[in-house]
């Protein structure tokens, strides 16, 4: 067991965390029973209590029920932040049934590809995404498709800005299958019993992972449990807190912390549909938010705002996520205006959330953090398998209570994700990175991406993190670029800071990467940019650059 991080570990937190072997959906039952009238959910200035989730959750899933979902059976929740999202979710799991969280920018051709693995025959949509899905009907085994409206939910006047989404009004399904989410609603149907435990299958969160299609990652209730419950006792969350919402739910960050982590102990979940930095300021003022849960360039973004400092966010009391470098004048603009550091953690669609978050005395800039509660991180040498020692690159594996089952009807895929040793099994993340002499984690890159330049091997994260260092530079992302000696060469995509165009070339970047850090490290071409491609989650698509300078190099090469 890996403890060299135990002389960092917080004073006031036990190294073991026991989890609850119940169903998620116990978590919600209990909450309301202890807190009837508390606010479960905050939608744009609407307030939606325990007991009426609670209701609401009981009605879908007699509806599910009565469209003949059992127990085991995979429904698909396709569909953004809101309060429908979150009454999917629980609805589901009281069905005794597996959540399939379906990332709402993917189109028809993407949904055949969950439709078809899945097996799904009912599928659970918002309305602005009815155009993807409803030609699917009758595909594989989809039969029904229940239709959201998000501003049925929103009950109240406001005046925050609301995204297109919410504002548009009701518009009744007409195609094929579809079920208006009130009808499902008020049908009056029973769900029974609620049978699952803690080992049944819970939720399957898409990985994309380095090759392939997308596969489903299998959690029980169990393993979605662990990291729940590890936010909240690691951030010392109560029935109190107030989370902010701004990560997506289908994604692992947002479902546990912001969505499910407040249901567990009673909290509250202030839910945005679609990221606004002004309105989620706002949000934080206006209803004294304390956590938030986020990734770095949403931060970065927040904190970019010039009129930031004209809201009151002295409520805060945690912030933090990951997914990219956080610039050290951000973090530093962040601990000025809140007096706290970001809080960074580091995990997988594997570990459904984190496996490493750092100690919130003790953070470090740039890190993964340490492993949690009960889990054992190492790092191996990526050829031979043997375990490294401190400072030594290699890649990264773990074992806990939060990991997967193993990737749906993928065996071999599955037997491939993990390795023995010292006669236990873990998971290999694929992820390249080290330890420091205290424990703490930190990424170098993934393993797919690294760069052969002449034999000498290039983390491009590495060299990113350096290049934010430059005064001109607001994003990167470095790419390889082929080349007849080296083989491979390294380049960088930069995004320059309001006010340095024209003030600076891409020559100049050049000669100061050359100056910083090692000639194979240092960036043989930079290229400018208006802006760097993201998902949804806003995590860096540097295999969308990679791709264009690979096609682009393709076009040179038949030209030549």
């Amino acid at each position: 067991m890996f403890t060299r991080h135990h002389a960092v570990w917080p004073d006031d937190l036990p190294k073991h965390l026991s989890v609850p072997e119940t169903s998620l959906f116990n978590n919600l039952e209990v909450s309301a029973r202890r807190f009837p009238n508390k606010t479960a959910i905050i939608f744009y200035d609407t307030l939606i209590t325990y007991t009426e989730l609670l209701r609401e959750v009981e009605a879908m899933a007699g509806y599910l029920r009565h469209l003949g979902v059992a127990k085991g059976d995979r429904v698909l929740l396709y569909m953004q932040n809101s309060p429908q999202f979150t009454i999917a979710y629980y609805a589901i799991l009281r069905a005794d049934a597996v959540v399939i969280p379906v990332n709402p920018m993917n189109h028809s051709a993407e949904l055949e590809h969950y439709l078809h693995d899945t097996g799904a025959a009912v599928c659970l949509c918002g309305q602005e995404l009815t155009g993807f899905i409803s030609p699917l009907v009758g595909t594989a085994q989809l039969g029904h498709v229940i239709v959201a409206t998000y501003s049925d939910y929103v009950r109240q006047p406001t005046d925050l800005a609301l995204p297109a989404e919410v504002q548009a009004p009701a518009v009744t399904p007409d195609f094929a299958g579809a079920i208006a989410w009130s009808e499902a609603l008020n049908a009056g149907h029973k769900a029974g019993p609620h049978t699952a435990g803690p080992d049944d299958l819970c939720v399957f969160p898409y990985s994309s992972g380095t090759t392939g299609a997308p596969k489903g990652c299998m959690h029980t209730h169990r393993s979605a449990m662990a990291t729940i419950i590890h936010r909240v006792v690691w951030t010392n969350s109560t029935s109190e807190s107030v989370i902010l919402a701004t990560l997506p739910y289908f994604h692992v960050t947002g479902m546990q912390g912001a969505m499910s982590g407040p249901i567990y102990n009673g909290g509250t979940a202030v839910i945005m549909t679609r990221w606004d930095r002004t309105v989620a300021a706002q949000l934080i003022e206006r209803h004294k938010v304390t956590g938030w849960v986020n990734i770095a360039t949403m931060a970065i973004d927040f904190l970019s705002d010039p009129d930031v400092e004209r809201y009151d966010l002295s409520s805060l009391v945690s912030v933090g996520g990951g997914g990219a470098a956080m610039p050290k004048a951000v973090e530093e603009k962040l601990h000025r205006l809140t007096g706290l550091r970001y809080i960074e953690g580091y995990g997988l669609s594997e570990t459904i959330a984190a496996t490493h978050i750092n100690p919130v005395p003790r953070p470090k800039p740039q890190c993964l953090g340490i492993p949690v509660f009960d889990v054992d991180s190492r790092v191996i040498d990526l050829t031979t398998g043997q375990e490294l020692g401190p400072n030594e690159v290699g890649e990264i594996i773990s074992r806990g209570p939060q990991l997967f089952q193993g990737y749906w009807n993928r065996p071999e895929e599955t037997e491939r994700a993990f390795i023995d040793l010292d006669g236990h099994r873990f998971f290999r993340t694929g992820d390249m990175g080290y330890y420091d002499e205290e424990g703490y984690f930190f990424l170098v890159d993934r393993v797919k991406r690294m760069i052969n330049a002449s034999g000498f091997k290039v983390w491009p994260s590495e060299v990113e993190s350096l290049m934010y260092r430059h005064p001109a530079i607001q994003e990167c992302c470095v790419i390889s670029c082929p080349d007849p000696k080296r083989g491979e060469t390294v380049k960088a995509c930069v995004v320059l800071r309001n006010g340095q165009a024209g003030q600076v070339s891409e020559q100049d970047v050049i000669d100061w990467c050359k100056a910083e850090m090692a000639a194979y490290k240092a960036p043989v071409f930079v290229e400018f940019v208006e802006s760097l491609p993201r998902s949804s989650t806003g995590k860096l698509m540097w295999r969308a650059l990679q791709e264009e300078e690979n096609r682009k190099h393709a076009i040179r090469a038949q030209e030549a």
